[in-house]
């Protein structure tokens, strides 16, 4: 009954906004309870992380050396996280609740619910709820609009893909706040890597919501060209409609800005094309979303569809949790290096992003007497760092690395230096997914992995994780090589791997102590494949198995899909609105007819052409062509299926 209250409190909040809540501040964020979650057996994680090596309580407890000793070694001048109760807490709620300031881009940069999805027919659609939950709300639109050729009219509701739990009265990962007199919703991990189970409506911690239309919502975004490098955009000069659009550039030239109508309606396009449950992750000018990936963490190290996360704690969990918030959640932080990564001044980049803003206040106009750096600089809500969100410069900055890919580390006043991404990835390394609904037998089980081990998937998914940690080539693997290459410039601005100690307070204080994070234990042509440097193709990192039947469709761009019903590929079930069947799908990836049946059906869709997913690649069969029957078929489906932990 409290949680009925305070969401309708939330609800009013968003429906009325009057001049009496103007100087109010507010923030509400789902944290589901106990009761509220599908029960699993959870990894035991406390103890120590140094540099991804994990060393146990009981192990640093017994441990033979002197107190100086002991002291030394799980010191943070070490790179030491110790692993406890408030960690592991403070790593919950911040997989629930922390935006790092994200809502400020989405809403009054990306301006998403400024068109015709809007706060208040979400919140009614809630409310339509009455409490029983979904998978998939299902949203009015309050305005017509047309995106590619598709025109979504008035009144029609769309399907967004967001979870709400049953006795909820709020979505899942999306965080309401209210300042300055304005509402603004945000995206916390939850939103992605947590769904609600269709059967029980209960939250499955760690699963990707596999229908989330993250696409749809932002094409439906009034400034989603904001978002314009994680779309097929060659170059800003084909959008130049007029002259009268001129900034003045980082050396002083006189510069054009693309026209915004034009721009908007071709990211929308793309945006609207990616396939629910996929995510652009990358910003390398092309559209190639990549399946939403679970957060069932322990073991799956390195991270990332190419493994590019592999230094620093948690084997670069850490990095992995930071990407989403300081390079996909906020655009602006590229900005001092979008020349050597897309070729685009800095100056003009910023105006582009800022000329259609949703808030008239951080809205640029183009004028030769202002640059947009400057208008920035003026309106900047988080001053002194690079973009709007809560982002901290480490000492390579403005260069990337090993454990800054994305240049900046999300960290919030108050906090120690990468503390919330510490805690959030030692937290998910405890998360394992549920048992499926029907468990098979032991027998069946055995024979399974029998049959696992005789076709010879034990050469890439070993041990207790179901995976070698290794980065394949992209050609070997023959998957849709788009994705491998994503992040080849970055090697333009790559520096050394040194972060500040993980002790340090926020704001960074002068002479913060510097360390040297290790990466010599890594394979440098690993590294090379992980980031196509130098004249790597790129590859893709080889995936744990543990927890196949929360995370179909399969693949890295998920594009091995088939229906309960026989429907078949991407183009037959998820733009349908059909919901992939795990074990329909499973098969389709180890048979090499059904698999042919998928492809041809993504490759009929142009718009899944588009965005590059096909469900080719992974041809590693386990068919009555590679002498199986249809039974240890089956019965390998069965074994996959009851993996649940390590």
């Amino acid at each position: 009954m409290r949680k009925r209250y305070v969401a309708i409190i939330v609800v009013l909040l968003l429906l009325i906004g009057g001049g009496v809540l103007y100087h109010s501040n507010f923030e509400y964020a789902l944290l589901p309870e106990e009761n509220d979650i599908k029960q699993y057996k959870a990894n035991e994680q406390k103890g120590f992380d140094i540099w991804g090596k994990w060393i146990s309580q009981h192990e640093s407890n017994t441990q033979k050396s002197s107190t100086n000793e002991k002291k030394t070694l799980f010191s943070p001048e070490q790179g030491a996280i110790p692993i406890d109760e408030r960690l592991l807490k403070l790593g919950r709620e911040v997989f629930y609740k922390e935006t790092f300031g994200n809502e400020v881009f989405l809403t009054d940069i990306m301006g998403i619910i400024d068109g015709p999805l809007t706060i208040g027919n979400m919140a009614k659609a809630i409310l339509d709820l009455k409490g029983k939950g979904t998978t998939n709300l299902k949203v009015e639109l309050a305005e017509d609009i047309t995106i590619g050729d598709r025109t979504y009219k008035k009144g029609e509701k769309i399907d967004t893909g967001i979870d709400v739990p049953k006795g909820a009265y709020s979505p899942l990962g999306m965080p309401v706040v209210w300042n300055d007199g304005k509402i603004r919703i945000g995206i916390s991990c939850a939103a992605c890597h947590a769904t609600v189970d269709p059967h029980t409506k209960k939250v499955i911690e760690g699963a990707p919501n596999n229908d989330l239309n993250a696409g749809l919502l932002m094409a439906l975004a009034t400034n989603s060209s904001a978002y314009f490098t994680h779309a097929h955009i060659e170059g800003l000069q084909k959008y130049i409609r007029s002259l009268d659009r001129k900034v003045i550039d980082s050396k002083g030239k006189e510069a054009i800005l693309p026209d915004p109508e034009a721009l908007e309606k071709e990211v929308d396009r793309i945006f609207a094309s990616w396939p629910r449950g996929n995510f652009d992750s990358t910003i390398d000018m092309k559209a190639n979303p990549s399946q939403i990936p679970d957060s069932f963490t322990l073991g799956d190290h390195p991270y990332g569809w190419s493994g590019f996360a592999a230094a620093g704690s948690f084997n670069g969990l850490t990095v992995f949790s930071n990407n989403v918030h300081a390079q996909n959640a906020d655009s602006l932080a590229q900005s001092e290096i979008s020349e050597p990564l897309f070729g685009i001044d800095e100056e003009v980049y910023l105006g582009t992003i800022l000329q259609n803003a949703a808030n008239p206040k951080l809205r640029y106009k183009p004028t030769t007497e202002r640059k947009p750096s400057e208008f920035f600089q003026s309106v900047d809500p988080t001053p002194g760092v690079v973009g709007v969100n809560q982002l901290v410069a480490p000492p390579q900055f403005p260069k990337v690395s090993l454990v800054a890919p994305d240049g900046l580390i999300v960290s919030e006043k108050g906090f120690r230096f990468n503390e919330q991404n510490n805690a959030v990835a030692a937290w998910q390394n405890t998360l394992n997914p549920p048992d499926p609904k029907k468990r098979p037998t032991a027998e069946q089980i055995e024979r399974g992995r029998e049959v696992f081990v005789k076709a010879g998937c034990v050469s890439c998914h070993a041990g207790a994780h179901l995976t070698n940690h290794r980065v394949v080539f992209s050609q070997f693997i023959g998957t849709e090589p788009s994705r491998a290459q994503a992040l080849k410039k970055t090697e333009k601005v790559f520096g050394e791997a040194v972060l500040y100690a993980p002790d340090t307070s926020v704001p960074i204080p002068k002479n913060a102590k510097v360390l040297k994070v290790p990466t010599d234990h890594l394979d440098k042509e690993q590294i090379r494949l992980a980031f196509a440097h130098g004249n790597s193709p790129g590859g893709y990192k080889v995936p744990s198995l543990i927890g196949l039947y929360w995370t179909a469709p399969y693949l890295h761009d998920g594009g091995v899909a088939v229906g309960r019903n026989g429907e078949l590929g991407i183009s037959g079930t998820v733009l349908k609105g059909i919901v992939p069947d795990p074990r329909n799908s499973l098969r389709a990836l180890m048979d090499r007819k059904l698999r042919e049946q998928v492809i041809n059906a993504n490759k009929s869709s142009k718009q899944l052409q588009d965005v590059h997913v096909s469900g080719e690649g992974h041809r590693y069969w386990i068919d009555e062509a590679s002498g199986f029957t249809k039974e240890e078929q089956e019965s390998v489906i069965d074994y996959l299926f009851s993996v649940t932990s390590p």
